[in-house]
């Protein structure tokens, strides 16, 4: 049975104890076994970290130790999955960038903050995680970030919906879902999902559901990858794992 770690605290305004119970429904029906953290601490076991399939953080706007980052990277770059939502994932530690590093980006402002109507188009591409997904509407925050361009982007919304400085720039199109690469290990990324109600979306939950199981197929890919003879990069040398 894969495993999966669900770790939820920070911001609460983002409801992340909520979002939590819904991933943990999700994941379990997919047949995970499932643990649920309300702390941190439960990075500080690297090995257990790499007896793991998926990592899901669903953590806004706080502080972690060094050495925790450093475990939760070691994992992902041995094929452990890393995939979460919106200010979970990439408003998570503002101020640690090696975790933006290997997120793919970072939260820096939300124009007309809840409530903005905008939509999402998906990126029409040969990716599995959003065939069959037409575009949809969302009324929510509507999120700027600065994004890492090694990404793979599978949908976009368009800046400016609200007036603000940023629309002296003219029309951009934002990442809103991404997948990268660290290491051997897949990562996932949604900006959708400020509250519970909003992760709900059919849309949204199935698109989490494919990038939660896409993530948690990278540590199988790693291993037939490295049976066939293909060297695994992983960042480190097995003296620092």
């Amino acid at each position: 049975m894969r495993r999966a770690l669900i770790v939820w605290g920070g911001w609460d305004g983002h409801e992340p104890k909520q979002v939590a119970g819904i991933f943990r429904e999700l994941l379990e029906k997919e047949q995970f076994e499932v643990e649920v953290s309300d702390t941190l601490e439960a990075f500080a076991d690297r090995d257990k970290l790499l007896g793991l399939d998926l990592i899901v953080p669903v953590w806004t706007m706080g502080r972690i130790e060094q050495k925790l980052v450093d475990h939760v990277s070691a994992a992902v770059q041995q094929g452990v999955g890393l995939a979460g939502c919106h200010g979970g994932m990439c408003d998570a530690f503002r101020e640690n960038v090696d975790w933006q590093f290997m997120t793919g980006g970072n939260w820096v402002a939300h124009p007309g903050n809840d409530g903005v109507d905008y939509t999402v188009e998906i990126r029409h591409s040969t990716s599995p995680l959003v065939q069959g997904i037409g575009d949809f509407a969302v009324k929510s925050e509507q999120y700027y970030l600065h994004v890492d361009p090694a990404v793979e982007v599978l949908a976009t919304t368009r800046f400016p919906v609200v007036p603000g400085p940023h629309s002296a720039n003219g029309p951009v199109d934002m990442p809103v879902i991404w997948t990268k690469r660290w290491g051997a290990g897949r990562v996932y990324y949604n900006s959708l999902g400020h509250v519970a109600e909003i992760v709900r979306m059919p849309a949204v939950l199935e698109l989490m559901r494919r990038g939660f199981l896409w993530c948690a197929e990278g540590k199988d890919a790693a291993k037939a990858d490295q049976g066939q003879g293909t060297e695994i990069y992983t960042g480190m040398a097995d003296s620092q794992l």
